[in-house]
Order: C-alpha cells, then sequence, then structure tokens
C-alpha cells in the first residue's frame, strides 16, 4: 500500500502543481528548496539538545548532554529527537494540517522531516514505530490522527515498523491545557492503554513514538510509562515540533 502510495505521489508531483507548505509559493514539491535549506540552517535538530527530553540546553548543561529537569524528575521515556522548535517556519503547516484538515500539509512535513533530519537519525536502532493516538471521539470529530497521517510518510530507513493502532486513549472532556509539568502529568495519568493483542509483539522491544507537537511532554512521558509498565526495553521520541521549557508546578 505505501508503495503504490509513493507512486502515485510521484506522478503527482510531475503533473500536478503544487505550494510550499512554508512558504505556500505554487512550485513543483510540498516544500521548496529555499525553505528546506532555510529548515537545515536553523532547524532545532542543529543546537545541543537534552538528549532525553530534547529542550535546548543552557550553557551549563552543555557538559551533560541533559537538562536539569531530566535529572531532578527523569522521564519515564529514554531519548527525544525533534527537527525544529514551535515557533519555527513549520508552526503554520502544523496548524493547518491540524485545525483546517489540510492532508496536504502532512506530505510537505514529512518531506521536510525527510530532507533535513532523516539522516541524522539513521543509526536509530528501533523495533516498532507507534503514532501518538487520538481518543475515538476525537478522531471523529477530526477525521483523521494527525500524527499518523504524518508519521505514515516517514521513511523508516530503520527495521522499525509502524503500528498505527497498537496504542489507544480513552476520551476525556477537559483537556491538559495551561498548567505547570505536574499539572500537566496528573491530567493526563492512565488515559493511554494498550491495544490487546499488541503488549506481547512489544514486550522486550525498542520502540519509536512519533508525535507532531511536544510542550511539557506529559504526554509523551505517560505513553512511555504505559509502554515500559508492559514490558517494553526503550522509548524513542520523534517529534516535528518542540516548545520551550514548561514550569514544573
Amino acid at each position: 500500500m505505501q508503495f503504490l502510495e509513493k507512486i502515485f505521489q510521484s506522478i503527482s508531483q510531475q503533473l500536478l502543481p503544487s505550494a510550499c507548505v512554508v512558504c505556500e509559493r505554487y512550485q513543483q514539491n510540498s516544500i521548496c528548496e529555499p525553505c528546506l535549506q532555510s529548515l537545515k540552517a536553523d532547524g532545532l535538530f542543529n543546537y545541543e539538545c537534552c538528549y532525553q527530553c530534547g529542550i535546548s540546553l543552557d550553557k551549563s548543561e552543555l557538559v551533560d548532554q541533559h537538562c536539569k529537569q531530566c535529572k531532578i524528575d527523569p522521564p519515564h521515556f529514554d531519548e527525544t529527537y525533534c527537527l525544529d522548535r514551535y515557533e519555527g517556519i513549520l508552526q503554520n503547516a502544523i496548524h493547518q494540517l491540524k485545525y483546517h484538515r489540510r492532508l496536504a500539509y502532512a506530505h510537505g512535513l514529512a518531506r521536510a522531516w525527510n530532507q533535513t533530519f532523516l539522516t541524522q537519525l539513521k543509526n536509530i536502532h528501533a523495533h516498532y514505530l507507534l503514532p501518538v493516538p487520538l481518543s475515538t471521539q476525537k478522531l471523529s470529530a477530526r477525521g483523521f490522527n494527525q500524527s499518523w497521517e504524518i508519521a505514515r510518510r516517514i521513511d523508516c530507513k530503520s527495521t522499525a515498523q509502524k503500528l498505527p493502532y497498537a496504542l489507544k486513549r480513552e476520551h476525556r472532556e477537559h483537556q491538559q491545557v495551561g498548567g505547570g509539568l505536574s499539572t500537566r502529568r496528573l491530567a493526563i495519568q492512565g488515559i493511554f492503554y494498550i491495544e490487546a493483542g499488541f503488549a506481547e509483539i512489544l514486550r522486550g522491544q525498542r520502540v519509536i513514538v512519533f508525535d507532531d507537537v511536544m510542550t511539557s511532554g506529559a504526554t509523551l512521558n505517560e505513553i512511555a510509562r504505559v509502554l515500559k509498565d508492559n514490558g517494553v526495553s526503550h522509548v524513542i521520541n520523534w517529534v516535528v515540533l518542540r516548545t520551550a521549557k514548561v514550569p514544573h508546578v
């Protein structure tokens, strides 16, 4: 299925006009070469970041490659790789995909990832890639899971198999908005679970969790907790955009 989709996308790029998801100028590809070069030059992945949570490091944290927060309160996930900061050039593309249901932007975001970031991750070893899930109600309202729409187009050159339905999310009326890290973690506690039949498959394996935006890290931390509680040996986050630090309390 992915093979046929790639053929269709290749034909479409040759025959149909497109627009860059960043500058929105019409041209052949879903993200133009100047915007790709800008991302390559200034993306968050170029900077010194905490290997565990992906946040940019202060000068005093550079030696350990580990932020103070992760030392004080270690998260359940083991590594985090982020393409760019939330305020960067891809922010509008994420918003167009999530809030305006413009699925074409998933192609541009995935191409931005593949063209600028994938070589940096070529030595990352994992068995499975799981997108952060939406609840059934949220999925019905939106019509798609934006994390999966990007992740399904990521060229996993490792041996990672994509499992879009292994993780599930319960629906809660009150979303985790505002507050510090502790508040967000409490709001999201117990909301994720592994679909029946996948727990044994994931046991003892190295898993990548793919998300479009990482803010406090509460969502990814809760997912990692659930995965580790079910025997997953190592959890790696792949994130398109990373926000600045969130207060702990």
